[in-house]
Parts: C-alpha cells; structure tokens; sequence
C-alpha cells in the first residue's frame, strides 16, 4: 500500500494530524494570492495600520479585510489595536525571510528564461 511509510502516517501516536506535506501545501496555498503577498511584503518592511495598506494594496477595504483574516487564521500576521487604529505585523521574521527567497527563485528562473529567448533569437532562420 502506497504512502504507509513513516512519513506517511498520521502522527507519531496514531492520532489524526495531517502529513507534513499536506500541512506545507496548505501553508503555499495561503500564500497564494496576490493580495495577500502584497500585504506580507508591505510587512515585512514594518508595522501597518490597516489605512496604510490600503493606499499601498490598491483593493477595496472589505477584499483586503477578507485576505487579513485569512493571514491571522494561518498565523502569519499579528494584530494590535490602539483606539479605532488597527495594526499588523508579521508573527515571524522567517516570514519575510520566505519572501526574499522566492524572490531570488523567481529572479533566478526569470534570468534563465531571459538567456533562453535571447538564445532562440540570435539563432532564429532568416
């Protein structure tokens, strides 16, 4: 039977948590949409109060109230209220270390796919 190995069951005693993989693909999940990244980078720099995110995320308050309450209920972002001002911040600098090493992925990728179309151009028939 496929996936019984040790790093297939459920947890160390038989109880119901989900395989590391399973928990890490719902983790990228959460990561994946564009306001919600937006929002980690805006983070990862300091503090914002939900104003401020809105001027620098460019959606409708009720949408990136809706992508807040996702971050909070993965964990990713912290909150803290003083009077009506409501401010964010990262529950974790590894978080932004997260996203400056998909940046460098990306920039790695995008660089090997700029050398490739420079290649097929400069060797394209006439």
């Amino acid at each position: 039977m496929r996936g019984t190995g040790a790093r297939g069951k459920a947890g160390a005693a038989g109880g119901t948590q989900a395989p590391l993989y399973q928990l890490k693909a719902e983790f990228f999940k959460t990561l994946g949409h564009p306001v919600r990244i937006r929002v980690l980078e805006l983070l990862s720099e300091r503090e914002h109060a939900v104003a401020e995110m809105l001027a620098e995320v460019d959606v409708e308050a009720a949408s990136l109230s809706q992508q807040l309450a996702v971050l909070r209920k993965a964990n990713l972002v912290l909150t803290r209220r003083e009077g009506s001002t409501v401010y964010y911040r990262l529950t974790s600098p590894e978080v932004a270390e997260l996203l400056r090493v998909a940046r460098s992925i990306l920039s790695g990728v995008l660089q090997g796919q700029a050398e490739l179309l420079a290649d097929l151009r400069a060797t394209r028939p006439r």
